[in-house]
This record gives structure tokens, C-alpha cells and sequence, in this order.
């Protein structure tokens, strides 16, 4: 039971430390986490823009699960007070949004420490060794140093892409208070949603509809830390009738705390609660209905007609994935995530059917991983849980646990919800993005070229927008 309760509580960020060496124990660990502290300056025009907010709230929720030190906003007491032009959790104001999200609106932020500019913020207003911009318009999204010249125009709207902007800028943050990529902060990246080619110029890309139509009926396979993250990011799109939007929700486990540290709608509230029961009442909560399946995703069952055609997967495990293909569904977005402490900041995207490899060939006599490094068991926190009594199993197992970041989640959805809004608009899609947030300009985005049905995945209307 000792063994459980110690995966169960494992934050994933922190295991970073810990399979690396870095700390000798979990408290030691959790120590140096809560000495990474974060700013989020906004400026005025953030009360005017809902993927300003998006980024701002994306940024607030995924920083306070890495930057342990806490997460402060620098805002003028009007814009705290401006109303919300996105849906969150009953929050009126935008200040009611970043405490629900459990950041600490300040009027002066903590100097010296790593800050993140979103909005009307002069470049001199925001000094210190790491400084940035989370910049955006239409489907493009960035982050540049505050230094640069290079600000997006911020006119058209598109949460997902304010999403994208906010968990890059988490993610270039993080980065640099851990000192592993050099480039952190002092680089210029960023991508367009529509166009996710590494040939296409994001700070000149362009192009992308106004988002007019949007899918309203989806299967949701996995709610830990990828399947939240796509509830994150759909809950943010602009629905103009939110009763319209139909989710299946599929999951069989329970949340723990370890959860709370990679998927953005888990929070101590609902720790113990089945994922499906505690996501369907939030979903439920933002006005969309749900149906709950609970039980393990197999091929043993079939989708009938009558329910979502279009299936979201984010589930880590082979033998699911095999299957994805097999029950009936008329197309599958799957993501996941890479592993260890250089791959966690890595991600693949797939749009099944394919013209490259399917489901089946991809996954196929794969299993869950049980290889795990001889230098990792022999780390000192691990060494430290031999000396405490825990057996060599519970060591196994809990150096088998991925090592996770809920910025990497949140970027991987905006993708995923932006390939799901290309089938919406019978627009390409694609077989596969392969990226890292370590390297993000170093990505493959390739275009799928099979040939399938027309297919309507459930449509309903945008309630339209502007950055007055």
C-alpha cells in the first residue's frame, strides 16, 4: 500500500530531479521546485481579446503545476476586474479566473524573476535576466525574447492558438530556471496551427478562417494528462451554443494527487473522484452534455452510428492504440507524449485513417514499456526509498512513471483541437507532427494524403469575436 500511495503522489515534474540525480530524495526534490517562482505581466488589451485570455489562463494553470514557488500576475486593478470574454469554472472577472487557477495577482511583481509579458507591456517595464513575449493572431502563436522587435498583429481571434502561446511561454520559462536548453529565453519560436509546416514562417504565415464552425460531437479516449488538456482546450472555443456539444468521456481509473501536477482540470477538489464523473461535471458545468464510459479502450466493443464519429486519444499505452482503427469510429486524432528527462518535452500527433502506417501496424506487438535504465535505479532518491524499505518492485515501478509537464499537454492539444477544426471545415489533415518543445522549429508535419468518405463530424456555430 506504502508502494501505491508513493506513485499515487509522485509529482511528475519533480521526478525530473530525481531521475537525473539532481535531488537525493522526493523531498529534496519538491524543495527545489518550490524555489522555481514565476511573473505573468499583462497589459490592458488582455480585457479585450479571449485568446489573450486563453494564453494568459493557459499560462497561469499549467506555470502553478511546474513553478511551485507560485505563479504572480502583474495587472491594473481594471483589467483584474474586466469580465471574462472566455468560459472558466463560473468565473465572472478575469482576476476571479487567475485566483480559481491559483495564481496571485500582485501589483509589482518579484524582480529577478523569470517573466512572461502578455498584452500591452512596454519591453522597459519588464526587466530581468529572462523575459518574454507570448505573442499571437489568428491561428499563429509565439514566443519571443521581450527584447525582440517581433509582435504578431493580436487582432484575429483563436483560442487554441492563445493556448499554444501561453504553454510555449510556460515551456520556455521552465526551460531556463532548469538550464537545460541554453536557448531558453533568448530565441524566437513559434508556429501556425493552420499551416504546422516547418517551411511556414509563423511570424508571417497568416492565413486561417475566422472560426465561424466547430465540432460538436466527440469520443474523448483517456482523461489523465493529454484527454484534460483537450477538454482545456475545447471548453476555451468561442461556442456559441455550448448545449449543442455532445462528449463521450472514456476513462476507467481514479485521480490522485499526481495527477494534479500534469492535467489541467484536475485540482485537490476532485482527487479520489473517477476522471470520467469529475470531467463530465465540468464539462457539464461549461454547458456541454455528456455521456461516461467507463471502461478500458479494447477493440471488443463497437461505435454504433448514432454516437461520435470523431474520436480524441490520449492514452499512453500500445495496446489501446492498436485498436484505434477497429471499433468503428470515422476518424482518430491520437497524441502522446515522450519519456525521460531529455524526451518529455516531445510529442507526436496522428489523424487516422493514414496514408502512412495504421493504428495496427504502428502499435502492434508493442508493449508497455518495462526497460528501464540501470543508471536510473542506481540514482541516490531511488537508492534513498531502498534505505526507507520499500521493496525493489516499488522502486521499479515508481522509476517506471513518466516524467510529465502540463505546458507540453497543453501545446500538444492546441494541435490536436486545430487538426479536429481542419476536419470540421473538410480541410487537410495530417498523418503525423513529430516535435519537441526542446527544438519546436525541428518539427515534421506531413500531410495526409489518403484518400476517405465524406464525413460530418457534428457541426455548430462560433459565437464570433474580435480583438475591439
Amino acid at each position: 500500500m506504502a508502494t501505491l500511495s508513493l506513485n499515487d503522489r509522485l509529482h511528475r515534474a519533480v521526478k525530473l530531479a530525481l531521475d537525473s540525480g539532481e535531488a537525493t530524495s522526493v523531498d529534496e526534490g519538491m524543495a527545489l521546485f518550490r524555489r522555481y517562482r514565476l511573473v505573468v505581466q499583462i497589459g490592458r488589451d488582455v480585457a479585450r481579446s479571449s485568446s489573450l485570455q486563453a494564453a494568459l489562463l493557459t499560462a497561469v494553470n499549467t506555470g502553478r503545476r511546474c513553478f511551485l514557488g507560485g505563479v504572480e500576475v502583474v495587472a491594473a486593478a481594471e483589467v483584474l476586474e474586466a469580465p471574462l470574454r472566455i468560459v472558466w469554472s463560473g468565473s465572472r472577472t478575469i482576476g476571479d479566473a487567475i485566483v480559481d487557477l491559483q495564481g496571485v495577482p500582485v501589483v509589482i511583481g518579484t524582480p529577478e524573476v523569470p517573466r512572461i509579458v502578455i498584452g500591452d507591456v512596454a519591453p522597459d517595464s519588464a526587466r530581468g535576466a529572462f523575459a518574454v513575449r507570448a505573442t499571437l493572431d489568428g491561428w499563429s502563436a509565439g514566443v519571443v525574447p521581450l527584447s525582440s522587435s517581433v509582435r504578431l498583429p493580436e487582432r484575429q481571434e483563436c483560442t487554441p492558438a492563445g493556448v499554444l502561446a501561453g504553454a510555449l511561454a510556460i515551456s520556455e520559462a521552465f526551460q531556463y530556471v532548469r538550464g537545460d536548453t541554453v536557448e531558453a529565453g533568448a530565441r524566437e519560436i513559434g508556429l501556425s496551427l493552420w499551416d504546422p509546416e516547418p517551411s511556414v514562417d509563423w511570424r508571417s504565415a497568416g492565413g486561417g478562417p475566422q472560426l465561424e464552425l466547430l465540432p460538436s460531437r466527440l469520443w474523448l479516449i483517456g482523461l489523465g494528462h493529454l484527454g484534460q488538456a483537450y477538454l482545456w482546450t475545447l471548453g476555451l472555443l468561442p461556442y456559441a451554443d455550448p448545449s449543442a456539444i455532445e462528449l463521450v468521456l472514456q476513462d476507467f481509473d481514479a485521480l490522485v494527487e499526481a495527477n494534479d501536477s500534469t492535467s489541467p482540470l484536475t485540482h485537490r477538489g476532485v482527487l479520489g473522484q473517477k476522471k470520467t464523473r469529475a470531467m463530465a461535471a465540468w464539462a457539464e458545468h461549461r454547458g456541454f452534455r455528456t455521456v461516461i464510459q467507463e471502461r478500458r479502450f479494447a477493440h471488443s466493443f463497437r461505435v454504433s452510428d448514432a454516437e461520435p464519429q470523431l474520436a480524441l486519444c490520449g492514452v499512453d499505452n500500445p495496446l489501446a492504440r492498436a485498436d484505434l482503427e477497429d471499433v468503428g469510429f470515422a476518424r482518430v486524432i491520437e497524441a502522446g507524449l515522450g519519456k525521460g528527462t531529455r524526451e518529455y518535452l516531445a510529442f507526436q500527433i496522428h489523424t487516422f485513417p493514414s496514408s502512412g502506417r495504421s493504428a495496427k501496424a504502428r502499435w502492434s506487438g508493442m508493449h508497455e514499456a518495462t526497460f528501464l535504465e540501470r543508471t536510473m535505479l542506481a540514482q541516490p532518491a531511488y537508492r534513498s526509498l531502498a534505505t526507507q524499505g520499500l521493496d525493489d518492485c516499488g522502486i521499479t515501478t515508481l522509476a517506471g512513471r513518466s516524467v510529465g509537464a502540463s505546458f507540453v499537454g497543453a501545446a500538444t492539444s492546441a494541435l490536436v483541437i486545430a487538426e479536429a477544426l481542419r476536419i470540421t471545415l473538410a480541410e487537410r489533415t495530417y498523418t503525423v507532427i513529430d516535435a519537441t518543445l526542446r527544438a519546436p522549429d525541428r518539427r515534421r508535419a506531413i500531410v495526409n494524403e489518403v484518400a476517405v468518405d465524406p464525413f460530418n463530424p457534428g457541426i455548430t456555430r462560433a459565437e464570433l469575436h474580435s480583438m475591439a
